[in-house]
């Protein structure tokens, strides 16, 4: 199966994408599902929900927050109550790492060599992350080396997503599972056990990792 695990629209306040058209063309390039990331908010992709889907296609919801030391991605939450201190902005990452596992969630460092928002080395002091997001359609082709090293050297799985903001960024990068999924829970389960791996779309041009 192939899912793209990083998906911004328009609720994420920074770019104008519907989500519909986010679904249709993943849906043309041949992916089998998405995962919507809005900034800051697991709440804000709830219009997601009302979507008529395709056939055979999956839409899950997840959460992009920024943290003290870079971006991470928030799978198998429900709400923002892992938000407990009432900020948007710049979270203490241990602190959110806490509050999500809590929940039962995952976190996942976005785009960790891509500079000033990304975690960067501090991939190696911060403990219990899930994953790494090793492909990411709007990184450099270096960040995501990088990103692929720092997780074989952390012995932990990888992931990829597109951070489409606009539509020729749809589905740049996505997440090849071995095993079927149908929800959430099997989502963050593949994704613990390591049943995945990132990818990059070969026709946009960049090199495709292993």
């Amino acid at each position: 199966m192939l899912i793209d695990l990083h998906c911004h629209s328009k609720y994420s306040n920074d770019n104008s994408l519907e989500p519909e058209l986010v679904i249709k063309r993943a849906k043309r390039i041949g992916l089998d599902g998405v995962c919507f990331t809005e900034h800051h908010s697991y709440d804000a992709s709830w219009p997601v929900e009302k979507i008529n889907l395709p056939d055979d296609f999956l839409v899950f919801r997840g959460v992009e927050i920024s943290t003290n030391k870079g971006h991470v991605l928030v799978y198998g939450v429900k709400d923002d109550s892992w938000n407990t201190w009432d900020r948007d902005y710049y979270l203490d990452v241990s602190k959110l790492i806490r509050n999500v596992h809590a929940l039962g969630g995952i976190c996942v460092p976005a785009h960790p060599y891509r500079g000033w928002e990304s975690i960067g080395e501090a991939l190696f002091t911060i403990a219990r992350f899930d994953a790494i997001e090793t492909h990411n359609g709007a990184n450099s082709v270096m960040q995501n080396v990088e990103a692929e090293q720092a997780a074989r050297k952390l012995a932990l799985p990888s992931i990829g997503g597109s951070d489409c903001h606009q539509s020729a960024q749809i589905a740049g990068a996505f997440t090849e599972f071995k095993n079927r999924i149908w929800t959430m829970d099997d989502l963050v389960a593949e994704i613990k056990k390591g049943a995945g791996r990132g990818r990059i779309q070969e026709k946009f041009g960049f090199a495709l990792f292993s």
